[in-house]
């Protein structure tokens, strides 16, 4: 059975992979504190809640918060007796290339999501990810990383629009009914709301100009859904593209090392 982490800088996933299908899917807040001990009581007792009953034999890691992944590793090699892949390190293998300056570092996560878009859509795709921040990644032909556009996240404009504004109070994003808005709350959600479709339409936009062929966009992350009701902005929407994306390469790996 396999374990797969996304740990991002605001919500930690934890799935289980059992080869065919994911068994379950959780979700906790990340904070690099917490320990091994405490992840593995949090994930036991939700095992149990489900009733899973899994032996878990091998884990992979993807995350963006570095000082987490220590003990995500302790968790991995004391509780279950593996070494975990961890991607982005050079013992990780990726079936993609990543094609950027010499000397820069591509966030895991965007490299996981480059691999399960290729895999589920082949190549000529821009992937927005609605997270902490909203990425925009490229990927090539045959599947290759080429770059992205990184810009401030939903929730993170509209918690710095609050804390920046005193009269501005903090309001949860939605699609207004009207652009115009006749109240305070509504102007905001109106103004951050279609704020962002014109901003990922436009990136988009230019994107296919400068790469000069067709491509398809793809969103995943735990806001597309509200931003999947605009009308053409994407061509698909994929809830669980990281974790798609980490049991590729985990299998990939495999692969590599039993020719090995």
């Amino acid at each position: 059975m396999l374990l797969a982490v996304d740990c991002g800088n605001t919500n930690t996933v934890f799935s289980l992979w059992d080869g065919t299908a994911f068994l379950g899917m959780w979700r906790t807040s990340t904070e690099w504190q917490r320990t091994a001990d405490q992840y593995y009581v949090w994930l036991n007792t939700l095992m149990k809640f489900h009733d899973i009953d899994a032996q878990i034999s091998d884990v992979i890691i993807s995350s963006t918060v570095p000082r987490v992944v220590f003990n995500l590793r302790v968790l991995s090699d004391r509780y279950f007796n593996t070494r975990p892949l961890v991607v982005g390190k050079p013992e990780c293998l990726l079936p993609v290339d990543v094609r950027v300056d010499t000397g820069t570092t591509v966030g895991p996560d965007r490299l996981v999501n480059t691999v399960a878009g290729f895999d589920k859509h082949g190549g000529d795709l821009v992937i927005v990810d609605f997270g902490t921040a909203t990425t925009f990644d490229v990927v090539d032909v045959d599947g290759a990383y080429v770059g992205g556009v990184i810009a401030p996240g939903v929730n993170l404009s509209l918690e710095a629009l609050h804390q920046a504004a005193a009269a501005l109070p903090h309001v949860d994003i939605s699609k207004p009914q009207r652009v115009v808005g006749t109240n305070t709350v509504a102007c905001m959600q109106s103004g951050v709301f279609w704020g962002y479709v014109g901003l990922v339409r436009e990136i988009c936009d230019r994107i296919k100009a400068e790469r000069g062929v067709a491509m398809k966009v793809i969103s995943t992350g735990g806001l597309a859904p509200l931003f999947q009701q605009s009308a053409d902005l994407f061509d698909a929407f994929e809830e669980d593209l990281t974790m798609h994306g980490l049991q590729i390469i985990h299998n990939y790996n495999k692969e590599i090392g039993a020719q090995v």
